[in-house]
């Protein structure tokens, strides 16, 4: 009785672990789990993909379909609420890889020591602009009520592909020189499949509704396409992944989810 006890409640503090580090809502407040439970972060990390992909799908969904404010302002106020939430965690990480991989040419150190830089450098201003504008157009290309469930979709999604970078390579760097001084640890089967549900349920809602209006296999395969390419390029540059490459590969991934939407979406009833 006590062993399921305990089981349960490392269960509940791994995934509190998550909240707690990918998102800048007080959930500490209310709970701190051991420190050990960090490591086991990116097993959960769909989960707070529904947090903030809900949070963006209600916004668009009572903003552009219930109180019939400008598309526009609803989608960028959708876009900052995300970013207010996860306090800009994973654009950090695209900046920080766009510097290092661009400025950093084929020296494996010399980009490790860029990334790890706090000020960011030119090709991170104009990575996170192009990715923005390509984020916002992408969405503005989509009816509300079908962006509503993109976002809600497509979050925890790319999130799941992105995770298995950790399966794929080993951490670029020591633990005591981590940004956040945590290591993830592999994923075994039974947190596999936990992360699959968390990924693909809400994206199995997605094409069960919007079926008729996109093609499914270029969703859910050119997402995996962007994974692989980039997993390329991080293992032939450093033979390893860090912090900037998981918030970079996410939010890549996810772009490519939205731009298969846009693509072959063929037609669309209000």
């Amino acid at each position: 009785m006590l062993t399921s006890l305990n089981t349960s409640k490392k269960w509940y503090d791994n995934i509190w672990a998550a909240f707690i580090f990918f998102t800048r809502l007080p959930f500490w407040r209310l709970h701190e789990p051991p420190r050990e439970c960090y490591k086991t972060v990116v097993e959960h990390w769909p989960l707070t993909g529904w947090l903030t992909g809900g949070a963006m799908a209600a916004i668009i969904l009572a903003g552009s379909v219930w109180l019939h404010i400008s598309y526009h302002a609803v989608l960028l106020t959708a876009i900052i609420a995300r970013i207010l939430i996860t306090g800009a965690l994973h654009e950090d990480g695209l900046c920080d890889f766009f510097d290092g991989f661009g400025g950093g040419g084929n020296d494996r150190q010399r980009i490790l020591d860029i990334m790890k830089d706090s000020r960011i450098g030119t090709y991170g201003v104009l990575g996170i602009i192009m990715y923005e504008l390509s984020f916002y157009t992408l969405l503005c290309s989509l009816p509300p009520k079908m962006a509503a469930f993109a976002v809600f979709a497509a979050d925890p999604y790319a999130k799941m592909i992105a995770a298995q970078i950790i399966m794929l390579m080993p951490y670029a760097r020591t633990e005591e020189e981590a940004k956040a001084k945590t290591v993830y640890r592999k994923i075994n089967v039974k947190a596999g499949i936990g992360l699959a549900v968390q990924g693909l349920l809400p994206m199995a809602l997605f094409l069960y509704f919007m079926h008729r209006h996109v093609d499914w296999q270029y969703i859910i395969f050119a997402p995996c396409l962007v994974m692989y390419f980039m997993y390329l390029l991080i293992w032939r540059k450093l033979h390893g992944y860090t912090g900037d490459c998981c918030g970079a590969l996410f939010l890549l991934v996810e772009l490519s989810v939205y731009l298969a939407m846009a693509s072959t979406m063929t037609y669309y009833i209000k």
